[in-house]
């Protein structure tokens, strides 16, 4: 997300909305989700303060969105941030005009919108945990332990199944001229994104060119084993008529050439760049990843 501020800075895009997933079942958000019956708030705080602006006044009202209550009593764990959209949420009635006013508060570079308009649960069929059955499938709900399971996801599903998109998400996608999928939890934040039918059917039709930007590496508990051609394949799988422009990855990673032959089923050219910190960590650096992300909007 803050790559993608960065090209608000420097001119290359001039509108950014950010359309993000409302499953968060723990920590603060899932504790406000519960007493409130509201939004997670967590993952919009995220996205609100990585598209807040540079200058000082923007930069400290960004840390103060994400400051977490420390001592002994029932605010422990609990983010200032959540707390400010969830006032809002209820002093507005509104959960757009809610994350509006907090984006100007930010100073954001861009829109900051949920996925849908009711809190959803995640559900996955999970195979390897069934001692001496490794083909045997459970169902694991919540995205918490979605995103932590030992097994191996094999597939995911909402709860409810057709939850009501936000309008002003299925607009954007729908006037957009580019869209980005991932980086981010395979199964627990890109995905969802297909599993939302009005969202999904806007992805389909949309004349915007789609760009996949795969992980560095597999993410334990939910992508093990994953490889960029698996990451490809996965998504595809849920979505099979989605028309994908460029699917970008780092040059580090092992398995280019199998990406390269599952690109080439779904008409997709692959990009190859240096876009993760060089330190070692599976991270982006959002500085080369907005040069990446330059390159493919300039080749067009």
């Amino acid at each position: 997300m803050s790559a993608l501020r960065l090209l608000v800075d420097d001119l290359t895009v001039d509108q950014l909305t950010a359309i993000v997933t409302v499953a968060d079942n723990g920590g603060s958000s899932g504790r406000l989700r519960r007493e409130f019956g509201v939004l997670p708030p967590g993952d919009l705080r995220m996205a609100l303060a990585a598209l807040c602006g540079a200058d000082r006044w923007d930069d400290t009202w960004a840390q103060v969105l994400q400051h977490r209550f420390a001592g002994e009593g029932e605010m422990r764990g609990h983010n200032l941030g959540n707390l400010l959209i969830v006032g809002l949420w209820e002093q507005l009635g509104d959960h757009v005009e809610a994350l509006d006013w907090v984006g100007r508060l930010l100073g954001a570079k861009g829109r900051v919108l949920p996925m849908a308009l009711v809190p959803m649960d995640i559900v996955a069929e999970v195979s390897g945990l069934v001692p001496g059955d490794s083909a045997a499938r459970v169902e694991i709900s919540g995205q918490v332990e979605v995103a932590t399971t030992d097994g191996r996801i094999e597939s995911i599903q909402l709860v409810p199944d057709n939850p009501p998109a936000a309008p002003d998400a299925v607009k954007a996608i729908c006037d957009a001229e580019w869209v980005f999928l991932g980086p981010g939890s395979w199964f627990t934040s890109v995905l969802p994104h297909l599993m939302v039918r009005a969202l999904r059917e806007a992805l389909v039709a949309t004349t915007a060119k789609i760009v996949v930007v795969l992980n560095l590496g597999e993410q334990p508990g939910e992508t093990t084993g994953f490889g960029p051609a698996e990451h490809l394949e996965v998504l595809l799988e849920h979505a099979p008529d989605l028309r994908i422009h460029t699917v970008l990855v780092d040059s580090s990673l092992d398995g280019l050439d199998e990406l390269s032959r599952v690109a080439e089923k779904c008409g997709a050219q692959v990009e190859v760049a240096d876009v993760a910190v060089g330190d070692g960590t599976p991270r982006h650096d959002p500085e080369r990843l907005a040069a990446a992300y330059a390159r493919v909007i300039g080749a067009g």
